[in-house]
């Protein structure tokens, strides 16, 4: 694609990354073959091919967003499957969250929905407050007809209880023998609160099998929920918190890795490096470069530093798993969930067109929810076909997503890991 940005436009690091990426599109329309919302609206401006011809002239004229470009921007999902598809190597995911920041800068919303963004821009990425609203919708639950329809279908959304950890809230968990390697977790924001049993799992096997697990108090969000929201200064100011926090445990313990278990935190940490490549502060340009090289899946981490010690069960089921967006696409882990999975001696089989979202998507499925919807009923019809037992998956928002869909059981691929390997049997699973 031709690009025609002035050598001052260019001076801008965010403008000259987004002309590489602008100049490598061929214009073939692959992406579009595998655009979740393209599939569905049949509208080249919603797919990312159309989407990249909004942004490259909105960024090359340096105008203010409108409400066309706002309209088909906010209905990416940001799930990736272009990239995947490509055969051009155009790092699509670069090129829109540069969209979003310019957006938010420039567009001004209607005042409702600017009100919705804003209120989970601070409500998800803190635990407390998000205990606080959740409680908050079950008490007005009895008279949601009263709120505005999308009031209404985040309410569906909210947990009917928030379980109790398991763990002992303490920063350090050591094996009960010898420690082989010491990781930090990040616990998340809204999966600390609705499933802490993902965390409890993952400490357990880890611990198990002589990994110390280190949980520092200072990390919180990984900031990506306000990094897709275009909410570049609130983002950054997670990022740069974590970073810090990281680093500092990094020094002190020799960190051999920082395991994620919700997959689309998990894209963005490995994206650190890139966000800061030209900071100012060259120390936190190192520090970022250094949290982003250490950031990986938990199944990551298992699979190619840890032999599982796993435990034979008299029971065999099938289980489909569901690779999120974030592993396959923004991480390009696919394979090592499912081989982990095979090693229990169950069925693994893949969901068709897998590939395509659940349409869940971070806050997608609570902005967007007609588009959501519709994805959210293509997967479930997917998934029935294969008559699974119950769900895997690596993302907590796919499994709030898809079990709002269907009453097949669904858990985190480390629940089940950990119960094979002599670990707690997951609670979702309980009655199987």
């Amino acid at each position: 694609m031709q690009t025609n940005f002035t050598k001052k436009q260019l001076q801008d690091s965010n403008i000259s990354s987004a002309d590489g990426i602008l100049k490598k599109c061929v214009h073939c329309g692959f992406c579009n073959a595998t655009c979740p919302t393209y599939q569905i609206v049949g509208d080249e401006l919603d797919g990312p091919r159309g989407r990249i011809y909004l942004i490259k002239d909105m960024l090359e004229n340096d105008k203010p967003a409108n409400e066309k470009i706002a309209k088909h921007i906010d209905r990416c999902l940001s799930c990736y499957a272009c990239m995947t598809t490509c055969p051009s190597g155009v790092n699509y995911m670069h090129l829109v969250d540069h969209a979003r920041n310019h957006i938010e800068k420039t567009f001004v919303r209607p005042f409702f929905d600017r009100f919705i963004r804003n209120l989970l821009s601070k409500i998800l990425p803190s635990p407390t407050l998000f205990r606080m609203a959740g409680y908050s919708a079950r008490l007005f639950y009895p008279f949601r007809f009263l709120f505005p329809k999308k009031i209404k279908n985040m309410m569906k959304y909210m947990p009917n209880s928030f379980p109790v950890s398991r763990q002992e809230n303490k920063e350090i968990y050591s094996p009960v023998g010898k420690t082989y390697a010491r990781v930090a977790l990040l616990t998340g924001c809204v999966q600390r609160v609705i499933s802490p049993q993902i965390n409890d799992a993952t400490i357990d096997i880890l611990n198990r099998h002589g990994v110390e697990v280190i949980v520092p108090k200072k990390v919180d969000c990984c900031g990506s929920l306000n990094h897709h929201l275009g909410k570049e200064e609130l983002a950054h100011k997670s990022f740069i918190n974590n970073i810090n926090s990281w680093f500092k445990w990094y020094e002190e313990k020799n960190l051999d890795a920082i395991l994620v278990t919700t997959s689309g935190c998990g894209t963005t940490l490995k994206d650190y490096g890139y966000i800061f490549r030209d900071h100012p502060d060259k120390e936190l340009r190192r520090k970022a470069k250094m949290v982003s090289s250490l950031a990986k899946d938990v199944t990551e981490y298992l699979g190619k530093n840890i032999k599982l010690n796993y435990v034979k069960k008299d029971k065999k089921f099938t289980i489909a798993y569901h690779s999120a967006c974030s592993m396959q696409h923004g991480q390009k882990i696919h394979n090592q969930p499912m081989d982990l999975l095979k090693k229990t001696g169950n069925e693994i089989v893949e969901i068709p067109d897998g590939h395509l979202c659940c349409g869940s998507a971070g806050t997608y499925n609570l902005l967007q929810d007609e588009m959501a919807a519709e994805l959210l009923k293509r997967k479930v019809s997917n998934i029935d076909k294969v008559k699974p037992d119950f769900i895997s998956t690596g993302n907590i928002g796919c499994m709030t997503q898809i079990s709002s869909g269907t009453k097949i059981p669904i858990v985190h691929t480390i629940e089940i890991l950990n119960w094979y390997t002599g670990g707690e049997k997951p609670i979702a699973i309980n009655l199987l």
